[in-house]
């Protein structure tokens, strides 16, 4: 993880000037709460949407109810996002939903106001390539990807608008002929199926899988790119053409204060850039000059291109940059859970927040975690290995440990001829200057011809014990492949159906009940 994101958890006090307030302090949280009930917000027509959507996902009653608390002007939300991805995304996506869920319980019950989790469905992105493929491990827990083809207007329309078409099937049949079958596996299948038919949108396939696997929780989910909700937006991108470049400009600012801590700027601006995209069927960048808004060839003046936002709000979505003030100009959030790459765009926006004037939430690391079974944990527990040591991909790590584990007298008998060899090379080396000085670089080099010859035995050995204990390579190789699939973390390579098929909905409840809300820390759950 970059710095930017451990000092954030482990040292606020660096980067408070780039945040609203410190989710470690319990009289933040009654501030953000506090900032999110007072500012005015269109409660009812945001009722009717999420009522809307939650129809087209099938939402159970728990989520629906949570819907019809945000109708109450003391209701606050926890919000988390991601992208609308094959089969829900990686496992880091339900750590999010998850901790959404779990801070607003606790919210709930330690300040005495309604609170209600939010998923925000990110579907108006259009890297097609981002969220085509679903990663699973198969039988042999090597690292398979189904991966769906172009679906039409792929690339150029937004992800969450894009219809899938008969290939949503057979990606969920060749999950199944990858995934190893337990007696989750068919009612996994079956729900992921019926998620992903042809003829749903990406937005709502997705939507549909996360209520089937968490709506129970009450969580509220939101398709940011639902033309209805746009209305709910349109002010903020107004303001935005009305006064061009402020966003970026503000921003930019931050992101130069952070570097100059030694920090990186997440996001990277363009001087003559507006922090929103114009929609016609394709996604176009909008600039300004002296002329006005340029959207492609078109220059349009900046009151009427704003003019133009609050009466078709659908033509534009928001950027990197906007999106969060789009959120919480939405959403009455007094909490915003983050990945650890999110966290440091978001502290560029604390200015663009004010020059809003939208009360800026607290911001919440997610959940981070890697799973692992009984066997691999033991094998762990049972060398003293670090999970760290798992992540490389060559096998210095396993040679290591092998030799760690020679027979003791055989590692003492090697490492005691080493240093004989050296003590009387070198003692043979201070006299024979004495007959003919020419004669001690032919002692160093048979020296280094010794180190080399021992050297290669030792490697000899270190191969034979590979070979005497195949087990033990076989353990290590196991572990590696769960915990750092291709060499990355777990939870970000491999996706969350993987661990529903080995472990059936258990394995929610358990990561709910017993995963700590703790973000400065990287647990290992055993199972």
């Amino acid at each position: 993880m970059r710095r930017f994101a451990i000092d954030y958890t482990q040292h606020f006090d660096r980067l408070a000037h780039a945040f609203a307030g410190n989710p470690n302090e319990k009289d933040d949280w009654a501030a953000a709460i506090g900032r999110a009930q007072l500012f005015p917000r269109d409660r009812e027509r945001l009722h009717a949407l999420l009522a809307a959507q939650a129809g087209r996902y099938a939402s159970p009653p728990a989520a629906r109810a949570n819907i019809d608390r945000l109708r109450d002007p003391r209701t606050v939300a926890i919000v988390t996002g991601q992208q609308a991805g094959v089969a829900g995304g990686p496992l880091y996506t339900l750590l999010k939903a998850l901790t959404a869920i779990r801070l607003a319980r606790d919210v709930e019950a330690r300040h005495g106001v309604p609170t209600v989790p939010v998923f925000w469905i990110d579907a108006e992105d259009h890297d097609w390539p981002e969220v085509r493929s679903v990663a699973v491990l198969d039988q042999e827990l090597a690292l398979r990807t189904i991966t769906l083809p172009d679906l039409e207007g792929a690339g150029d329309t937004p992800v969450g608008r894009l219809v899938l078409d008969e290939h949503a099937a057979a990606a969920v049949a060749s999950l199944g002929d990858v995934l190893s079958p337990t007696g989750f596996t068919a009612d996994l299948l079956q729900g992921l199926a019926e998620a992903y038919r042809p003829g749903r949108t990406m937005a709502e396939a997705f939507g549909h899988w996360l209520s089937q696997v968490l709506g129970t929780r009450g969580l509220v989910l939101y398709d940011a790119s639902d033309v209805a909700a746009k209305p709910l937006a349109a002010e903020v991108f107004a303001r935005e053409i009305a006064e061009p470049g402020t966003t970026v400009s503000l921003a930019t600012r931050a992101g130069e204060a952070l570097r100059a801590q030694g920090y990186h700027a997440q996001v990277t601006t363009h001087p003559d850039g507006l922090a929103l995209f114009y929609l016609d069927g394709g996604r176009h960048a909008m600039r300004f000059d002296a002329e006005g808004i340029r959207v492609d060839t078109r220059t349009v003046a900046p009151a009427a291109m704003a003019d133009e936002a609050r009466r078709h709000p659908e033509r534009f979505s928001p950027n990197v940059l906007l999106r969060p003030l789009v959120q919480d100009t939405i959403f009455p959030t007094i909490c915003y859970v983050a990945g650890p790459n999110e966290l440091a765009y978001l502290g560029q926006l604390r200015d663009v927040y004010r020059h809003f004037g939208v009360p800026m939430p607290l911001v919440h690391g997610r959940q981070s975690a890697t799973v692992l079974d009984a066997a691999a944990l033991r094998f762990l527990a049972r060398y003293g290995l670090p999970l760290e040591a798992l992540q490389p991909q060559d096998e210095a790590g396993l040679n290591k440990l092998l030799e760690a584990n020679l027979p003791a007298a055989v590692e003492d008998a090697l490492q005691e001829a080493a240093r004989a060899i050296t003590e009387q090379m070198q003692r043979v080396m201070a006299a024979v200057p004495a007959i003919d000085p020419t004669l001690e670089g032919a002692a160093r080099s048979t020296l280094g011809k010794m180190e080399h010859d021992w050297r290669t035995l030792h490697t000899k050995v270190i191969h034979a014990a590979k070979r005497r204990d195949e087990t033990l390579r076989r353990q290590f190789m196991r572990a590696r492949a769960l915990a750092f699939p291709g060499g990355h973390p777990q939870e970000r390579e491999v996706a969350f159906v993987f661990f529903l098929n080995r472990y059936g909905p258990a394995f929610v409840d358990l990561l709910e009940a017993d995963l700590p809300l703790d973000p400065g820390q990287h647990w290992v759950v055993s199972i």
